[in-house]
C-alpha cells in the first residue's frame, strides 16, 4: 500500500495520543472524510447557482496540483503510474506517491511525467521530460582510440568487491532500479530469479531483466542503457571482453581478470565502470577442504569467464595452471599476460581436442559453453577415456548452472571423482554484483533458493 506524506502524518499523530489504529483503516478514515467534504462542496455549488471557484493548493494522493476546475476530471490513473514486467511473466506496479509540491497546469491531452531517480549511487534527482523526447537520436558510442581499457594491475586479493556507494533506503518512496544481463544467447538465464530475490530480501524495489544481445547489437545496447534509466547490468558469454571498449573505468578486480561481467552506470554523467566478479564467485564456490596452494589445474576455454577462473586460481597460488584451448596461438596474448601477472605460476596451453593424458591435473574446470542448456548439453569438453586418466581424488569443477548436473560432472561422479556445478559460483557472483550497485550484501540463501526452484 503506497503511504501519502498526509497520511503517514496522521498516523503518528493518533499513535501519539494513544489511539490504536492501522493505516489501512485510517487511509480508509481519510477517503471518507474527503469524500465528505467534496459532496458538501457541490451541494454548496448547488444552492448558490453559481461557479465554483478554484481552489489555490488543491493536492491528492497523487501529488499533482491543479489549478483549474476542482470537479474537472484528473487525467486517467494508469497516466500516473509505471509497470515493470519481469521475464519470468511477474509485473509489477507502482503508483507515483510523492513528489514536490507544485503548481503545474494539467490537461487531459498534454501532461508531463516525473521520472524515477536511476542511479544506485548518487542521491536522488528528478528532470521532467516529454514522453516523446525519448525517441530523439542518440550519437552513436565512439570505440576509444586505445586496444584495451586494461593496464598491468597491482596483484590484490579480488575475494570482495567493495561497492561505490550505499543506496539510500527508503521503503516507501524509493524509485524502482532497473538492472538487466546482456549476452547471446540467454534462454538459458536465471539471472532474473536471483537477482529479484536477492533485491526482496534487501527491501529494494528493482526490476531484473533479459535483454539477449548479439556482440553486433551491443553498441545499441550500450545506448539504450545510457538513455533508458538504467543504473547497471550484468555481461556474460560472449560480451565480457567486447563490451571493455564501451568503458570509462574498470576497478582492480577486471583489470586482473581482463573481463568484465558488472557495470555500473552513473546517474548523472553516464560513465560507465566495469567490475568483475567472477573470480571471487569462483572461489568462494570451491569447498575450503579442497588444497589449491601448489597443486596442478587444467582450465578449458581462454574467454571472460576462463579469465576470471585462471585469476582466482592463480591467487590462490596454485603451481600450474594448464589452458586448454582450441587455438593455441590465438591463446598466446594472454598466456604471456598471465605469465607477467603471476610471476610465480606456471602457465601453459594445450590443444583441447588433442587432451590424451591429464594424469597430473588435481582440479579441471570446464568454463567452455560446451554442456550448456541450449549450447550442447548432450556433449562434453572432454571424453570419457581421456577423463579417466585424472588422478585418484580429483576434483572436477564445471561453471555451467544449468543444467545443474551437465554430462561432464556425471561423467565424472561415474568414475568417483569429486564434482563441484556452478550454481554456487553463479550465485557468489551475483551476490558481489547487488553488492556493488546497492551497498548492501544480499542474502544468499534466498538467492540460491530461487536458483534451485526453476532449475
Amino acid at each position: 500500500m503506497a503511504v501519502s506524506k498526509e497520511l503517514l502524518a496522521r498516523y503518528k499523530e493518533m499513535k501519539a495520543k494513544g489511539i490504536n489504529v492501522t493505516l489501512s483503516e485510517l487511509k480508509a478514515q481519510m477517503e471518507e472524510e474527503a469524500n465528505a467534504t467534496t459532496s458538501e462542496i457541490i451541494n454548496e455549488t448547488y444552492e448558490q447557482s453559481s461557479p465554483i471557484e478554484p481552489e489555490s493548493n488543491y493536492s491528492s494522493s497523487s501529488a499533482t496540483s491543479y489549478t483549474d476546475n476542482p470537479l474537472e476530471t484528473k487525467p486517467e490513473e494508469a497516466e500516473n503510474s509505471w509497470t515493470t514486467t519481469y521475464s519470468n511473466s511477474y509485473s509489477y506496479t507502482a503508483t507515483q506517491q510523492e513528489t514536490p509540491k507544485r503548481e503545474q497546469q494539467t490537461t487531459p491531452s498534454t501532461w508531463t511525467q516525473t521520472p524515477f531517480s536511476t542511479s544506485s549511487y548518487y542521491n536522488n534527482s528528478e528532470q521532467t521530460i516529454a514522453p516523446n523526447e525519448q525517441s530523439q537520436t542518440i550519437e552513436q558510442p565512439q570505440i576509444p582510440e586505445q586496444s584495451h581499457i586494461f593496464e598491468q594491475p597491482q596483484i590484490q586479493n579480488i575475494q570482495q568487491v567493495e561497492p561505490v556507494q550505499p543506496v539510500q533506503e527508503d521503503s516507501i518512496n524509493a524509485p524502482i532500479k532497473k538492472f538487466a544481463v546482456i549476452g547471446y544467447p540467454l534462454g538459458h538465464s536465471l539471472s532474473t530469479y536471483i537477482h529479484n530475490a536477492g533485491f526482496k530480501s534487501l527491501g529494494i524495489k528493482a526490476s531484473y531483466e533479459i535483454l539477449e544481445t548479439p556482440p553486433d547489437a551491443l553498441v545499441d545496447r550500450i545506448k539504450y542503457f545510457k538513455t533508458h534509466g538504467y543504473s547497471g547490468f550484468n555481461v556474460t558469454i560472449p560480451l565480457k571482453l567486447p563490451v571493455t571498449f564501451f568503458l570509462d573505468e574498470v576497478d582492480e578486480s577486471a583489470n586482473i581478470a581482463n573481463a568484465v561481467n558488472t557495470v555500473v552506470i552513473d546517474e548523472k554523467t553516464k560513465t560507465l565502470k566495469g567490475y568483475n566478479t567472477d573470480a571471487s564467485g569462483f572461489r568462494n564456490a570451491i569447498p575450503n577442504d579442497i588444497t589449491l596452494c601448489g597443486k596442478i589445474a587444467g582450465v578449458m576455454g581462454t574467454g571472460g569467464a576462463a579469465r576470471a577462473a585462471i585469476t582466482a586460481l592463480a591467487l590462490s597460488q596454485m603451481k600450474e595452471v594448464k589452458i586448454f584451448t582450441r587455438n593455441v596461438l590465438n591463446s598466446l596474448e594472454l598466456i604471456n599476460y598471465l605469465r607477467k601477472t603471476f610471476p610465480n605460476v606456471e602457465f601453459n596451453p594445450y590443444q583441447i581436442e588433442r587432451i590424451r593424458d591429464l594424469s597430473d591435473i588435481d582440479l579441471l574446470v570446464n568454463a567452455t559453453p560446451i554442456g550448456m542448456q541450449g549450447r550442447g548439453a548432450d556433449f562434453t569438453p572432454v571424453e570419457e577415456p581421456e577423463l579417466t586418466t585424472l588422478k585418484a581424488g580429483a576434483t572436477v569443477y564445471d561453471i555451467i548452472y544449468n543444467p545443474k548436473k551437465t554430462i561432464l560432472l556425471k561423467l565424472a561422479e561415474k568414475h568417483g571423482y569429486r564434482t563441484i556445478n556452478g550454481v554456487d559460483m553463479f550465485i557468489h557472483q551475483a551476490v558481489e554484483a547487488e553488492k556493488i550497485w546497492t551497498g548492501r550484501t544480499p542474502d544468499f540463501k534466498d538467492m540460491k533458493i530461487a536458483a534451485l526452484e526453476n532449475l
